[in-house]
């Protein structure tokens, strides 16, 4: 048996509870706190990871793991330098798609709008709310821009820190906070035998309505 045919052999079962209408918040917020408690509780260290999948002018997507910082009636944030990736292909297209996957609940949320640059005085709080160290490697670091040694950049790292040893890290103008404003909310919940429960908000004249999805 080929490589390829091992993994298409791989299952796995679903056995969670059903996911049914009347459970429904009628705000799609209130359901995702309820969900995002249930995960804080379950497995604390994973349950703000997020996929944030963004894309440039011509259409090519993008995708990586980022860490929800905020989330309240505005939408949903997160913190990283403007010049990385993300950041270029946001100013081209401001709109993307957050994916929570909570593997030991055997739920997803997919929430879909259009993402708003943060003041830069709510990422400079955030900034200074940080390790130090993780603040000194975001004030050196041009995002995914390269590089031709990892020592370049531990250089540069003490280099900071040397010159704002007794100093508060200067948060730089470059690097700070988005928000993904809602437009579109999917609750995904794993069934036995992939019957599984969706359910999609849809935000049309400032009212959500909320409809089940076929698996």
């Amino acid at each position: 048996m080929s490589e390829s045919s091992e993994i298409s052999a791989l299952r796995r079962e679903y056995v969670a509870a059903g996911l049914h209408r009347e459970q429904m918040q009628a705000d799609p917020m209130l359901q995702f706190e309820d969900w995002m408690q249930a995960a804080l509780t379950a497995h604390p260290d994973d349950a703000t990871s997020m996929t944030l999948a963004t894309a440039d002018a011509e259409g090519w997507p993008s995708a990586r793991i980022v860490l929800l910082k905020r989330y309240d009636e505005c939408g949903f944030c997160w913190f990283t330098d403007f010049r990385s990736e993300k950041g270029q292909q946001l100013a081209q297209n401001p709109k993307a798609e957050l994916l929570f996957y909570w593997r030991g609940l055997e739920r997803q949320v997919r929430i879909r709008g259009r993402v708003e640059q943060l003041p830069f005085a709510d990422g400079e709080t955030y900034f200074h709310q940080r390790p130090r160290g993780s603040q000194l490697s975001a004030a050196v670091s041009d995002q995914t821009q390269p590089i031709d040694h990892r020592i370049t950049l531990e250089q540069r790292v003490a280099k900071l820190d040397d010159e704002y040893a007794d100093q508060v890290v200067p948060c730089p103008e470059t690097w700070g906070g988005y928000c993904l404003v809602p437009e579109h909310f999917e609750f995904w919940q794993g069934r036995e035998n992939r019957l599984h429960d969706r359910f999609r908000y849809t935000l049309a004249a400032d009212q959500w309505r909320l409809e089940r999805l076929q698996p």
